[in-house]
């Protein structure tokens, strides 16, 4: 397997070193070293070395085509929802047909019947109800998420639980340091220097963000070590201008006598160790980056009453130290694709009204299992295609938007059905005492049409002027 090929198969490697991109498949943030005896994936890129694969499964047998099966199976399964307006519309016809014969039972005037059918009637919700979605699904447009259909906005609505994947979701999915630790005596740009030294000829994903930070820092390309040893799983150990530099996991330092002071339990990313000449300078820890937005997109959701699940594939400590961060009420770690629709499918049977957001091809089953699927803007045509709805870019704080916009235009709807029941049982009610005539029933039948279809055009968005317009004057 060639560096920068698709792996077309489940399968062994049985020789070679290189690091794999599997987020699309499992959901980890970074790429995962690859040596004789660990597995891979369909769908998978190869990133850096040749890989010698014996092959394990092909076709749907796959990860990949089970995961396309999952999608399948996910999209039979949905239970068809029926739209609130057609519902509600129905109870105030037969409503209003049974008063009518009521009516004329008891009365037996002709004149008050015709005044209780013309007053009464469901025109208010039937005609406000569609303006209300369009102005809802505009305005949800504007704000940077595209529904797709009324269908899933009032499906929103309803939601009480959002399930988020974490890798391209929550974070961005790309390797960067986010703290570096010097031993005492040692300054952090002779401890990011020697760092650079050492990962300059890596190709590991964690090298590149330790060489990036060096760059930024020093303000120079690092200098080409004399010798350069990669030991896989573990680090390297480079030799320059006579100095051994030691780079890579705790073990590593230990297995070169190196004495180490106490890791923190509870950090997150992944911990490098450096050592110089035999002595230890520091750790510099590299991890997924979380958006900036998130934080505040998940105290948005808790503050209108949802519950928050983080779904991912990454590491239990990773997962907990980014639910941790961000808010999370409940957090899952080292879950295939087939268990996220284990737990959606779960939460559903429970009675909860799921909203998924996801951006890989493992998130997609997730997608269409859930209630209404979340697809961001960067994220695989696979994920596009199985949402429900799709945000427009990455920014998060546009999904709670969509949240709000969806609730209320639901209680436009509920507020267009109050006000026309009140208005029949009124109407019905002086109809059928001979208090109304037909053309008095007509203009109040019209007048609470109008204020009910007033009452929904406070969701269509507000044109926004781009030019202004020079209007010459007469002479």
């Amino acid at each position: 397997m060639r560096p920068g090929a698709r792996i077309p198969v489940d399968g062994i490697v049985i020789g070679g070193n290189s690091f794999v991109d599997q987020a699309a498949i499992t959901g980890e943030s970074f790429p995962v070293e690859k040596l004789p005896g660990t597995g891979v994936y369909a769908g998978t890129i190869n990133q850096s070395g040749a890989l010698e694969v014996r092959v394990e499964k092909l076709g749907r047998d796959t990860t990949f085509g089970r995961i396309i099966e999952e999608v399948e199976r996910a999209e039979k399964s949905r239970a068809p929802i029926q739209k609130t307006a057609d519902r509600l519309a129905g109870y105030l016809v037969y409503f209003a047909l049974g008063a009518a014969v009521l009516t004329f039972l008891i009365t037996h005037n002709v004149r008050s019947t015709i005044s209780v059918i013309i007053v009464a009637g469901a025109c208010g919700i039937a005609a406000g109800t569609p303006l209300a979605v369009l102005g809802a699904i505009g305005q949800a447009a504007q704000k940077g998420a595209i529904i797709k259909g009324g269908l899933h906005l009032e499906t929103l609505s309803r939601a009480d639980t959002v399930v988020l994947d974490k890798t391209g979701t929550l974070s961005y999915g790309t390797a960067e340091v986010l703290e570096v630790s010097p031993a005492e005596g040692v300054s952090e740009e002779n401890l990011l220097a020697a760092a650079a030294i050492a990962e300059s000829r890596s190709e590991h994903p964690l090298a590149k963000a330790i060489l990036n930070r060096g760059a930024a820092i020093l303000g120079h390309p690092p200098i080409e070590p004399d010798r350069f040893d990669y030991r896989p799983g573990k680090g390297v150990i480079a030799v320059s201008n006579g100095r051994e530099i030691i780079v890579g996991n705790r073990l590593l330092l230990r297995e070169s006598g190196i004495e180490l002071p106490k890791s923190k339990s509870d950090f997150e990313g992944s911990e490098v160790a450096v050592a110089q000449d035999g002595k230890f300078m520091g750790t510099i820890r590299v991890g997924d980056v979380l958006r900036v937005e998130a934080r505040d997109a998940i105290a948005a959701l808790k503050s209108m009453g949802l519950r928050t699940i983080l779904l991912t594939g990454d590491a239990l400590s990773v997962a907990q130290s980014a639910a941790k961060t961000l808010g999370v009420d409940e957090v899952g770690a080292e879950m295939l694709p087939s268990q996220k629709v284990a737990r959606v499918r779960e939460l559903m049977d429970a009675g909860h009204t799921v909203v998924m957001l996801g951006d890989g091809i493992n998130d997609a089953p997730a997608l269409m299992q859930a209630s209404v699927g979340v697809a961001m803007g960067s994220g695989t045509d696979v994920a596009r295609e199985s949402a429900s709805v799709v945000l427009i870019g990455n920014d998060l704080s546009k999904f709670a938007d969509t949240i709000r916009i969806a609730r209320q235009c639901r209680r436009i709807i509920l507020q267009n059905f109050t006000g026309t029941l009140i208005v029949d049982v009124v109407g019905i009610f002086l109809a059928a005492i001979g208090l109304l005539n037909p053309l008095l029933a007509a203009f109040i039948h019209v007048t609470s049409e109008l204020t009910f279809i007033l009452n929904s055009t406070r969701l269509i968005p507000a044109h926004r002027t781009t030019a202004a317009v020079s209007v010459p004057q007469s002479t």
